[in-house]
């Protein structure tokens, strides 16, 4: 999901989750409404914002424990998850620390972390990498590859164009507030790299 600054997208994301209430058309989730269901799409959804904020006065280990409850994941299944992840992102030695002490990175990671424990359905990242080293960022782009490999849908935005064309198989454009051009990423941006026709879309119209 790109566009330039200001175009729509966070606004969009909010809508996807819930967050935001809109007036025409409809979001379905596995199937469902949000509007009609928004229960049953929240509890499928995870949602990674573009700025962390985990609450700061727990450890680590106590908000994933709450993220956890939140969504009813059995506590064993909760903890093999958190092992997997945590070792994954290196954040196993600070998990009993206070997350005030935590980085903009370790909170970013943490919070990739606990959206992904109870199993979603659907993935919602907005700029997802900002504030991430070399190496989470690639073990991200693995478990975003790995989420779709088991029927997760994943719905990122980014400015990093060449991780979106790398990453992604679907592509939407927004634009002004309204939705640009959307469909396969061959289909989209045709012979072209995605930077080159990202360069048309903002310069169309100007």
């Amino acid at each position: 999901f790109i566009g330039h600054n200001g175009a729509g997208k966070t606004t969009t994301m909010r809508a996807v989750i819930g967050a935001l209430d809109f007036e025409e058309g409809d979001i379905f989730i596995d199937g469902r409404s949000i509007k009609d269901d928004p229960i049953y799409c929240k509890s499928v959804t995870a949602y990674i914002p573009d700025t962390p904020a985990p609450d700061e006065f727990l450890t680590g280990a106590q908000y994933l424990a709450f993220i956890g409850d939140i969504f009813g994941v059995n506590p064993v299944k909760r903890q093999q998850l958190v092992e997997q992840y945590i070792h994954r992102f290196e954040i196993n030695n600070v998990l009993d620390n206070l997350i005030s002490s935590y980085s903009h990175g370790m909170k970013q990671k943490l919070v990739v972390i606990s959206a992904l424990i109870h199993s979603p359905k659907l993935l919602v990242l907005d700029e997802p990498f900002v504030g991430l080293d070399p190496k989470a960022s690639h073990n991200l782009k693995q478990i975003m590859r790995e989420k779709c490999d088991e029927g997760c849908a994943v719905f990122f935005s980014t400015h990093v164009l060449d991780v979106a064309e790398k990453l992604c198989n679907k592509i939407a454009v927004i634009k002004n507030g309204e939705l640009y051009a959307s469909g396969k990423m061959e289909d989209v941006v045709g012979s072209i790299s995605l930077e080159e026709y990202f360069l048309e879309v903002i310069e169309d119209g100007e």
